[in-house]
């Protein structure tokens, strides 16, 4: 209980920082390819300074025991003393389309120490490119958070994974890919409650594969895009980002655009959704918010919860019990 305690007084810094990862491509716009180094795109892996574990971990969460032909590259990623007296991360890489992606995972020590599988989450980060990628700390943030085990991608074409970002394109496939290992590979993963987290252009990548993928129970989207279109007009500076990454203006392949917009397709998402969204957010315009929750409200169970500043992808400490709440309800 104590543990508890001390973790809990600094989650509050420490999602504001996964925040600012989380959604940081957003804040200019930028074509990060002219500043990307070949070691972000590289499929050479480099493992993590290894950390050891405050408690014995049971056989069935020991992840190191999964290293095999689909999920390799295995190694113990090295948190800071509070987050790893709450949970163990790994970094690992697995195949998409024949790509190599590199993923995360962290198990916290609640169910790490059991023979009992764990529900899960997967965090979908925010950004293009190298941009917003994944930090060795992200999914370890979320973990403590939640008490729940949580994966995270960072999908192809930045943070050390082979091939093209194209922004909900193809690249959705890392995310349906990492959901089928948790479900056929990881047999310490409970799929009953699977939940989705995304964050900014997390959404692209989230609202997506719900639409196909029936695994996915829930969603939390913070920042979330939901139109495309309006993202291509309200911000002159994502516009060569969107044309670079999905290949197209809106005007060339509309129906690219609204494939990766829920806003057009809401009536299919038939599970819960949990959105914040601040209303002078300058990265994702707070409308896609109003109006995919006026739409969604009408066919499943939706909330919004709005704040009058002008961060992006920022959840507010009072709001973490609502998280817990909407993770654990029926």
């Amino acid at each position: 209980m104590k543990m508890r305690k001390l973790i809990a007084t600094v989650l509050s810094a420490m999602l504001v920082l996964l925040s600012l990862t989380a959604c940081q491509s957003q804040n200019s716009g930028k074509n990060e390819s002219s500043s990307q180094t070949e070691s972000e795109t590289s499929a050479d892996i480099e493992t993590t300074a290894e950390s050891t574990s405050p408690v014995e971990i049971s056989d069935l969460y020991n992840f190191e025991k999964y290293e095999s032909s689909d999920v390799f590259n295995i190694s113990k990623v090295k948190l800071n003393e509070k987050l790893e007296n709450t949970c163990v991360s790994y970094q690992f890489t697995y195949y998409s389309d024949g790509l190599r992606i590199r993923g995360y995972i962290s198990i916290p020590y609640s169910l790490a120490t059991t023979q009992k599988p764990g529900k899960c989450v997967m965090y979908n980060h925010g950004g293009n490119r190298g941009y917003g990628k994944l930090e060795d700390h992200t999914t370890a943030v979320v973990c403590a958070l939640c008490d729940r085990i949580v994966v995270g991608s960072q999908y192809r074409g930045g943070g050390g994974s082979e091939g093209k970002d194209e922004f909900g394109g193809d690249d959705l496939n890392d995310v349906i890919k990492l959901i089928d290992l948790c479900e056929k590979q990881f047999s310490f993963v409970d799929m009953d409650d699977f939940c989705v987290i995304g964050a900014s252009r997390g959404g692209v990548m989230t609202y997506p594969a719900a639409r196909q993928d029936k695994r996915i129970k829930r969603i939390i989207a913070s920042s979330a895009v939901s139109d495309l279109f309006e993202s291509y007009e309200s911000r002159d500076d994502m516009k060569s980002v969107l044309e670079e990454t999905i290949g197209c203006t809106p005007q060339e392949k509309p129906e690219e655009y609204k494939k990766r917009s829920a806003i057009y397709w809401a009536d299919e998402i038939k599970i819960p959704v949990l959105i914040f969204h601040s209303k002078n957010d300058p990265q994702v315009s707070y409308k896609q918010a109003e109006e995919l929750y006026a739409k969604l409200k009408d066919t499943t169970d939706c909330t919004l919860i709005t704040y009058d500043d002008d961060l992006h992808c920022n959840i507010r400490e009072e709001d973490y019990p609502k998280i817990k709440k909407f993770l654990n309800s029926k």
